[in-house]
């Protein structure tokens, strides 16, 4: 299935706190999306590889994706390697997205950087038809993403630009609080986590406030670019 976005996180929820009002906004603009997590979050200390994957379907219900993948990379040590770029330049190629949005290049968590290089590079690769790959025991084409945009997570990385996703806040805190394992419920007996805290959803949106506030709207979601993105007019950046 092809999609116009191709959203990638290295753990499950990762997309949702990130670029999910990015996702739900284009959705309602005709667009197609997909979501795919390279691991199911299994080191997390609360909940489960298996209630996170429960979670993510759901979370992916609410946003109305075309489809969600997991690949199922080891948790804390998948490597930018062959074997893993491979993986996911089959996932490039069977979806062909014209946009992948993908973690954050530096973080406090360790595999949200490492996991944006994987995914920028094996983006690249995907473009190279020597690079051959086959899935479901066909052959692939070369397909390279027309852009590569990295979402901002827990570090405060100045944005490159940022989308005004006001009119979908709502839908997306419900997509965030699909992950009901990880994120704040003042009945949970679960160890009390950097992200499980009342006030992590609260400076969240604090966050998406000030990146509005920038551009004079409510909310907004931050990435950057490797590549600056060009416009037609001086009017498209009105």
């Amino acid at each position: 299935m092809k999609v116009d976005i191709l959203a990638i996180g290295v753990h499950p929820d990762d997309v949702e706190l990130s670029c999910s009002g990015t996702i739900l906004k284009h959705i309602a603009l005709g667009k197609k999306a997909g979501i795919l997590d390279l691991t199911r979050g299994e080191l997390g200390t609360r909940g489960s590889g298996e209630l996170r994957t429960k979670e993510a379907m759901n979370a992916a219900k609410i946003q109305n994706v075309s489809f969600r993948t997991q690949l199922d990379f080891k948790d804390g040590f998948f490597q930018s390697d062959e074997t893993h770029q491979r993986k996911v330049i089959e996932q490039i190629r069977k979806h062909q997205p014209e946009i992948v949005l993908c973690n954050a290049v530096s973080d406090r968590h360790p595999d949200h950087g490492r996991a944006a290089k994987l995914v920028a590079d094996a983006c690249f690769y995907s473009g190279l038809a020597k690079v051959e790959t086959m899935l479901d025991g066909k052959a692939q084409q070369a397909w390279r993403p027309k852009a590569v945009y990295h979402y901002i997570q827990d570090h405060f990385i100045h944005p490159d630009f940022v989308v005004d996703i006001s009119d979908v806040i709502e839908l997306k805190h419900k997509a965030i609080m699909a992950f009901s394992s990880q994120f704040y419920n003042p009945d949970s007996k679960e160890p009390v986590t950097p992200i499980s805290s009342k006030e992590f959803l609260e400076q969240l949106n604090g966050k998406m406030s000030i990146w509005g506030r920038a551009i004079n709207v409510p909310y907004a979601e931050g990435f950057t670019v490797n590549r600056y993105p060009g416009v037609n007019n001086l009017f498209d950046l009105l």
